[in-house]
Parts: structure tokens; sequence; C-alpha cells
């Protein structure tokens, strides 16, 4: 069935009860500066801390939207693109687009105006709706974004180029439009990270969509007395189908502006909190908030809080067991997946599996795994192959690129570019990204290994290893070092550190800078190796 029937149903049996929540702590702190209010209220009743819906509003404004894009010639398997920040406006827009048959395409809120008309032209998008924040990046190209597109603005203050969305819905009826949908029809198209250079489009059919929402809630057993915290944007697939857990549960959710420490720990606590996903940076800046006496867990309510899981790129074992310290009591999961598998979840570790931290886990709710040589053999258990994974979450294609599809699907199986191996008890252990992969005097070196070796030092707060050209090795490891706030680390500590790593794997340059990550929390790897190529080194080797 489509995933808008959730949507439906959640209205109807539970149309007064809340469905989401937007807390924009950043916005309140402005405006306490600015009038000295603490609890300011606007005359037209929007307070700019919180604001929430109802799952009958939710509907009917999903509804609405869907109504006026039928009215302004939208017809089905036409692409809508959403591109905004979080906020409450943001998910109605989604499941309105949707409703009326049409394809939502959400764009990352980093790309500049080059990428969004990229992007644009790629998934052959028919309508744009954007918010204040991206005025400029719209702006620049609007006479092409705008040449047989409809772009829709949604705030106040709507610029020339395009039409208000408050006006555009004001009087279309919020009744469920008239469109058959079927899960074989098509839902969404997704971008990949564009961490491997400019994003491909990735399309899905409904099928997918229903997939990863009740997987979601199968794998975390979301239900009704639940409150879901959402972070991460919900443009990526892993924000919006955790999200899709409290859909299918019928459940509250908290969308959080601001990625503090206390920010954070405060919406748990205001909110009561009982599910929260978190990227791998977030849980370490709260962890060092923690252990510097920052913050400090007595302030704050949060014993309804039970589980705590990341997922977007590999979990340091170490930081599951600091987190453990202070939270002994919290379940914990990790989720594997890509955008490609409809985001996380098609390996997954589940949450009586803790033991096994350090894995990405098993195959997931419907879902298959095995790891293969370059050959397409399976290989044998603990040996390094690529993943590979099958099930009815799996796109149907890259949209417009045959070829790259033709690469990484292959008799149903969706090829990963992901490194792993598979332990004796059958769980899976990711390696590496298959383009990351290191090749120095002919061995193979795997970068997350030796990260995950070298976040264990207690200075370190975050890692990233990449490999450099090297004239006697093909290449040779560097490990790019972001030391924790108010300490001093030194290159020989590091080489200290470094000697309980095998002698191949210790890294041949030490670099202390900060490690930049995109909006999901993925190490931009691409970005390093320009940064810190041949250049660099030569600069470093004449200044020596």
């Amino acid at each position: 069935m489509p995933v808008t029937e959730y949507l439906e149903r959640n209205a109807r049996l539970y149309p007064d009860e809340v469905a989401l929540v937007e807390l924009n702590p950043e916005e309140h702190d402005r405006r306490r500066t600015t009038w000295k209010e603490f609890d300011l209220i606007e005359p037209d009743g929007f307070h700019p801390y919180r604001r929430e819906i109802t799952w009958s509003v939710f509907n009917e404004k999903a509804n609405r939207f869907a109504n006026m894009l039928i009215s302004r010639g939208v017809q089905k398997g036409d692409k809508v693109a959403i591109l905004m920040y979080n906020c409450l406006e943001w998910l109605p827009i989604y499941f309105g687009v949707l409703k009326a048959g049409a394809i939502a395409v959400p764009f990352n809120f980093r790309y500049d105006a080059e990428e969004i008309l990229y992007c644009a032209e790629l998934a052959e998008v028919h309508v744009i709706v954007f918010a204040s924040d991206f005025i400029g990046r719209i702006e620049v190209n609007a006479e092409r974004l705008g040449r047989g597109r409809l772009l829709i603005y949604v705030g106040d203050g709507c610029p020339s180029f395009a039409e208000s969305y408050r006006e555009l819905v004001a009087d279309c009826s919020s009744k469920t439009p008239d469109i058959p949908l079927t899960e074989d029809d098509f839902g969404a198209i997704y971008f990949s990270s564009g961490t491997t250079g400019f994003p491909k489009a990735i399309l899905h059919r409904h099928l997918s969509l229903t997939q990863a929402a009740e997987m979601e809630q199968k794998h975390h057993g979301t239900n009704r007395d639940d409150t879901f915290l959402c972070i991460p944007p919900l443009y990526h697939t892993g924000a919006k189908f955790h999200w899709m857990g409290s859909l299918v549960a019928g459940s509250k959710a908290v969308l959080l502006k601001g990625a503090k420490p206390g920010t954070i720990l405060k919406a748990v606590s205001d909110e009561r909190c009982t599910i929260v996903w978190l990227l791998v940076p977030w849980a370490q800046d709260i962890l060092d908030a923690l252990d510097r006496g920052d913050l400090k867990l007595e302030d704050y309510h949060l014993s309804q809080w039970r589980l705590m899981h990341i997922g977007a790129q590999p979990v340091p074992p170490s930081l599951i067991k600091r987190w453990k310290r202070y939270f002994p009591n919290h379940d914990y999961d990790t989720n594997y997946g890509l955008s490609e598998s409809t985001g996380p979840g098609c390996v997954h570790l589940g949450m009586e599996n803790i033991h096994k931290v350090g894995a990405i886990g098993v195959p997931g709710y419907r879902w298959e795994a095995k790891i293969v040589d370059e050959k397409g053999d399976e290989v044998k258990q603990g040996d390094v192959g690529e993943l590979c994974v099958k099930g009815p979450g799996v796109m149907t294609c890259y949209y417009n690129n045959p070829e790259a599809t033709a690469e990484v699907l292959k008799d149903g199986w969706l090829y990963t570019g992901d490194m792993a191996m598979q332990d004796e008890d059958g769980f899976i252990f990711l390696v590496d990204r298959k383009k990351d992969v290191i090749v120095s005097g002919g061995e193979n070196i795997y970068p997350v290994q030796i990260e995950d070796f070298i976040r264990r030092y207690d200075k370190v707060k975050d890692v990233a290893v990449i490999g450099m050209a090297d004239r006697r090795l093909g290449e040779k490891t560097a490990a790019i070092i972001e030391i924790k706030e108010g300490m001093d680390c030194t290159r020989e500590e590091i080489d200290e550190f470094c000697k309980g790593l095998p002698r191949y794997k210790r890294p041949r340059e030490v670099i202390f800078a900060e490690i930049p990550r995109n909006a999901t929390g993925k190490i931009e790897k691409p970005k390093l190796r320009k940064m810190y190529g041949a250049e660099w080194l030569v600069a470093e080797q004449n200044r020596g």
C-alpha cells in the first residue's frame, strides 16, 4: 500500500493528538535578546520557540497542498522539489506531493545555486517549493528555473519571481484528492550525497517508502507512547524514514532546530522524548560536555529516554562504551543503509545485540545481504568483499542514467560500494568504502579500522584517514585529527599511540585540523583529499 494511507488512518483514529512539534530554540534566544521577553507570543499566535500540529491538521494541510498542485496542472508522475530547512510545513508538503500522485524530490539544503539548477534539470522537476533561506540561491537562476516550472515560496515576503504558498493553499479543499495510488507508483527521487562528485537522482516506488516506514517501526518497537526526536535534515532518507516509524505507530515526533548538547538534552527533557537518533559528532559533543561538567544529567528529566541510535556512518565502539557509562539503561542500535536502499535499516544491529557494538548488524526486516568478490562470487566468512543487499526498498534506478544503474543493480541485488566482512556469528562489519581503500605497497588498508583505533586516544575528538600519493608505495596513509576543545596534542603522542597498530597501518602523515562533515554527518573525504593532496605535501616538505 502507499505510505499516505498511514497518514489517513492517523487522522481518522487520532485526529486531536499531536503529530508533530517544531522546536526552534535559536529563534527563541534571538528574540529574547531583542525583546527581553521569555514567553513572547506574537499577535497572530505564533510562538517563536514551539509550534505543533495534530494528525487531523497534518492531513488537512497535505490535502490542501495536493489539491492546489492538481489545480495548477500537476499530473501523476510529475516531480515536485522541496528546498527547506526542517520545519512544521516540511512533512505536510511532502505528503501533499504524494497525495497528488506526484513524485517528491527533496533537495539538499547545502546545494549552491548551480547544484540546485543541475538537480532540477536532472530530475526534470516541474515545481520547486522553497523557503526564505534560499531566495538568493533560487534568484540567481530564477529565469531558467522558472521556465516551465512553478516556483512556490513558503514564508513571509514572497519574492516577485515566485508565488506564495500561503495564498495558493488558502482556498483549496482539505479533502483527500481522488488520485488512485498503489505501491507500484513512483513516489520519490532522492539524491546521492555527492561526496564522490555531482549527485545522482535515485528513483523509488511507493513500495520502498512503505517498506522503510514499516521496517523502522518494527526494528525499534515504536509504539503509541513513544516520542521521537528528529534533528537531522528531512531531505535525507535517514531522518525521514526514522520519523516514519512514528507515522506507522501513530505517535508524536519533535523536529528540533539545533544540535548543541544542551539543546538536545533540553528537548528530550521538555518533550519527554523516548527515542533519539543522533549522528556521531552530536553524540561525541554530548559526552564531551558531560565530561567537562558543562552539562549535568540531574538538570534534565531523562528517565523516559529508552533508545539512542546512530546511523549514516561507522560508529566507533569506544563512543558507545562511553555513552553507556552515562546512560546505562539506554537501548542502543545502529542502522546501515544508503539512499539507494531507501535509507537506513537494510542492515541493522538490533537493540538486543549491543554485545556486538562495532558491527553494522544483520539483514533488516525483509532484507537479504551477501558479501562478494570482484567477480560477484560470495567470499568465505571472515574475508573482505563488497556488501550487496536485496529487498523491497531497493531503488528502481538512477533516473535518466542507465549506465550508472547497470553498475550497481545486478539480478535484483544492490552493490553498495562498501567493503565489509562477516564474523562467525553472521554479523556484518563495515570495513570501508570501496573508493576509500588505500593501496600501499601492495597492501589494502581500510581507513575505518585506523580511524576507530585513533579515536580511542582520549584527546581525539574526530579523525579521518585518507591516502596520499607516494612515489615508492603508490599511496601512504595520512590521518587528519581534530583534537578535543581545550586540549593540546603532538605528533609524537599520536605516533606513540599508533604503535598499537600493525606497522603498515600506522599513519605516515599526521595533520591536526578540523574534520569536514556533510549535513548527514559523513566525513567529506574528497574534500580532504583535495585539501591535503600533492600541493600540500610539497609545501610541507619544503617547509621542513
